[in-house]
């Protein structure tokens, strides 16, 4: 599974304007593992590391356990990369489990759904469909999430963390059948964000009922 280095941390940085504590997690982790994503080893494991120290005496504590799973996605792309599917694998799975279980322990925690969602809505792009589709579905919950606590009205998170979210759902309800849904997002990011480039996406769907990744 090869996914673009910087395609994770641009929805993660894009979407994380919707966060609202002050005493945040990410800002603690997040340019190391941003780093990570674009290929810095070094920068990777120091952000990995953190998350470790912290599971080790709370291994519940949901935003350690999404950033190391988002770490153990980019490690398995890495294993991918070099031809290593079976360690690939296992990274990819215990990943997907880690941020599942940040989910469980904390469903409505912004700084949890967020990243998740980013993650899995852009690492779905990469995969066959019947593998797509689950990725799909919790993203997009996890997206949905955001928006029941931030709408209606997004105005207030500016053009691109608003953009980001709306597409993101937009896009996802299109990938699910979810037609209609896909619609009227897609026609609400063209009169809410007109002469961006979310709008300019929103117009190839509307026409051609497709949106490359």
């Amino acid at each position: 599974m090869k996914m673009q280095k910087t395609t994770i941390a641009a929805a993660i940085i894009l979407t994380a304007g919707v966060l609202l504590s002050q005493d945040r997690f990410d800002f603690k982790v997040r340019n190391y593992f941003f780093a990570g994503l674009a290929g810095d080893a070094a920068s990777l494991n120091k952000g990995m590391k953190i998350c470790e120290e912290i599971l080790a005496s709370d291994p519940k504590q949901p935003e350690a356990l999404v950033w190391h799973g988002t770490g153990l996605v980019t490690e398995s792309r890495q294993a991918f990369e070099k031809g290593d599917q079976q360690n690939g694998e296992v990274l990819w799975q215990r990943g997907l489990d880690e941020m599942d279980r940040a989910e469980a322990v904390a469903p409505n925690d912004l700084s949890v759904r967020i990243v998740r969602g980013a993650v899995l809505l852009v690492a779905s792009q990469y995969l066959p469909s019947e593998a797509a589709h689950p990725l799909i579905e919790k993203g997009l919950s996890d997206y949905e999430k955001a928006y029941s606590v931030q709408g209606p009205d997004l105005s207030h998170l500016g053009t691109h963390k608003s953009g980001e979210l709306m597409i993101g759902m937009a896009d996802a309800y299109a990938r699910l059948g979810q037609q209609e849904k896909a619609q009227q997002w897609f026609e609400r990011i063209q009169k809410e964000l007109p002469g961006t480039p979310y709008a300019n996406s929103a117009a190839t769907w509307l026409e051609t009922k497709t949106l490359a990744p």
